[in-house]
C-alpha cells in the first residue's frame, strides 16, 4: 500500500480513486485537478459527469471485486461519492489502498435500520420509528406511532424514492406491497417548520469543520432550493452544529458528511438522514466559500489539513432538473444575463424529469435576495417558453416580484 499507515498526506501530483460517476465526483474531480491530483473514476457506465473530467474512467461492475482491487491498486487513496456503494465494494478497495471515509461509515449509513440505530445508541435526536419486518410488524407500528406516517425501505432510498405515506391504518396492507415488502423503517409524521442540514469535514487528525446551518426547499421529495445561511436562531444553530460534530466523532468519519434535520415547531431539531459525502445542499460552497465542500473532502482523505469553510456572501442554490429541458434547451444566456449566477451543468447526455442535471448558484447581500436571484434566474431559463406546472408558477411569482428580467 502506497499510503504510508502514520498518517503521512498524499500529495499533489498523487493520484485519488473515486468510487461512482455522479456530478457529485465531477465537482471532487475538478477541486482535486485544480490542486494538481490526478483522478480515477470507477462505476458501471461511461461518458459519465466525473468521467469527463477525470483521467481515467474505468467501467465496470461494482460486483467485479477483482477489477475493484486493480482500479484500487492504481491509486493511492479511495473515496465515494455515494453512499449506496456496496460495502463488499468498499472492502476489496480497502485491500490495496486506504479508503476514506471508511467502509464501516458507508455500511453504517448506507442503510436506514443501521442509521437510526446508531443514532439512537449515541444519544441523538432522531424522529420515532419502528423496524418493519412483516406486514403485522405495521401494523402495530401504526398502532403505537399513530397517523399519518411514512414508511420508508431500509435501503437504496434517496429523493423520495423507497417512502409511501401511510394515512390510515388501512392503507397498511398497500403500502407495504407498493414497497416490495421488504425491511422497512416507519417513521412518525413530523410537523416541521423547516428542514436545515450541516455540512462537516473531519481530518486524520480529528480536526473538525462545517459550513454552518442552511435552508432547505424541496419539492417533490427532491431538494430545490438551498439557503445560506439558514434563517434560524443562534440556539438551533450551535444545536445543529454540535450535533454534526457529535456524528462525525462518533462514526470516525474522515471526508466529508451531511446530517439532515427537521426543525419542528417548538425549535427542536430531529436528524432525518445522514449522507456521509459532498451533499446537494452544500453546493452554494463552490463559489461561496473560501473553501468548497469539494475542496474539503480532498484535503480531508488525503491527509492534508481542513480549508477555511468562510462564507464569503450569503447564497443561495437552486437544482436543474430534466423537466427544464421539457420541449426545448433552456435559455442559458438569460441566466448568465444575472452577474451574480454561477452555472454549474453535469454533462449529462439525456435528460429527464426529476433527473438532477445541473444547479445555480447566486450571491448576495443577504440570504433572502439570493434566494429571490436564484429563482428568478431559474424562471428565466424557460421564460420564452410554453410552460406549464412548476415552472410556470415559478416564472409568474418572479415576474410579480419584479426579479425576473434580470440587469438592466
Amino acid at each position: 500500500m502506497s499510503y504510508p499507515a502514520d498518517g503521512t498526506p498524499v500529495l499533489p501530483g498523487s493520484c485519488i480513486g473515486v468510487l461512482g460517476s455522479g456530478q457529485l465526483g465531477r465537482m471532487f474531480a475538478i477541486a482535486a485537478r485544480r490542486m494538481g491530483y490526478r483522478v480515477h473514476t470507477y462505476s458501471p457506465d461511461s461518458d459519465t459527469p466525473t468521467g469527463q473530467v477525470s483521467d481515467e474512467e474505468i467501467t465496470g461492475s461494482y460486483e467485479d471485486l477483482d477489477k475493484v482491487r486493480e482500479f484500487a491498486s492504481r491509486v493511492q487513496v479511495v473515496t465515494f461519492e455515494f453512499e449506496n456503494v456496496p460495502a463488499a465494494t468498499a472492502a476489496a478497495a480497502a485491500e490495496r489502498a486506504p479508503v476514506r471515509p471508511a467502509g464501516i461509515v458507508l455500511h453504517t449509513t448506507q442503510q436506514r435500520v443501521r442509521e437510526k440505530t446508531f443514532l439512537s445508541r449515541n444519544g441523538l435526536p432522531v424522529t420515532p420509528y419502528r423496524v418493519i419486518d412483516r406486514l403485522e410488524d405495521l401494523r402495530v407500528a401504526i398502532a403505537e406511532l399513530g397517523c399519518p406516517a411514512i414508511l420508508k425501505t431500509a435501503d437504496f432510498g434517496y429523493d423520495g424514492k423507497g417512502q409511501r405515506r401511510i394515512n390510515a391504518p388501512s392503507e397498511a396492507a398497500a403500502a407495504w406491497a407498493a414497497l416490495g415488502e421488504r425491511e422497512a423503517v416507519l417513521e412518525a409524521f413530523v410537523p416541521f417548520t423547516k428542514e436545515v442540514s450541516v455540512v462537516a469535514s473531519r481530518s486524520i487528525r480529528g480536526e473538525f469543520a462545517h459550513y454552518g446551518v442552511v435552508e432547505n426547499e424541496h419539492r417533490n421529495h427532491i431538494l430545490d432550493v438551498t439557503v445560506a445561511p439558514a434563517r434560524v436562531s443562534d440556539r438551533v444553530r450551535a444545536q445543529a452544529e454540535e450535533i454534526t460534530r457529535t456524528v462525525l466523532e462518533k462514526l470516525d468519519v474522515v471526508g466529508v458528511l451531511c446530517v439532515e434535520f427537521f426543525l419542528t415547531g417548538e425549535d427542536e431539531l430531529l436528524i432525518n438522514e445522514l449522507a456521509p459525502r459532498p451533499h446537494n445542499s452544500g453546493h452554494f460552497t463552490f463559489d461561496a466559500c473560501i473553501t468548497s465542500q469539494f475542496e474539503q473532502q480532498l484535503r480531508a482523505v488525503c491527509g492534508l489539513p481542513l480549508g477555511s469553510t468562510e462564507l464569503m456572501r450569503p447564497a443561495a442554490m437552486a437544482n436543474l432538473l430534466g423537466d427544464l429541458w421539457a420541449g426545448q434547451e433552456p435559455d442559458w444566456s438569460a441566466a448568465a444575463a444575472f452577474p451574480e449566477v454561477k452555472i454549474h451543468l453535469y454533462g449529462k447526455t439525456e435528460a429527464r424529469p426529476g433527473r438532477k442535471m445541473g444547479h445555480l448558484t447566486a450571491l448576495a447581500h443577504s440570504p433572502d435576495e439570493a434566494s429571490q436571484i436564484v429563482r428568478a434566474a431559474r424562471a428565466a431559463l424557460t421564460r420564452n417558453a410554453a410552460l406549464s406546472g412548476p415552472a410556470c408558477e415559478e416564472a409568474a411569482s418572479a415576474d410579480r416580484a419584479g426579479k425576473i428580467c434580470g440587469p438592466g
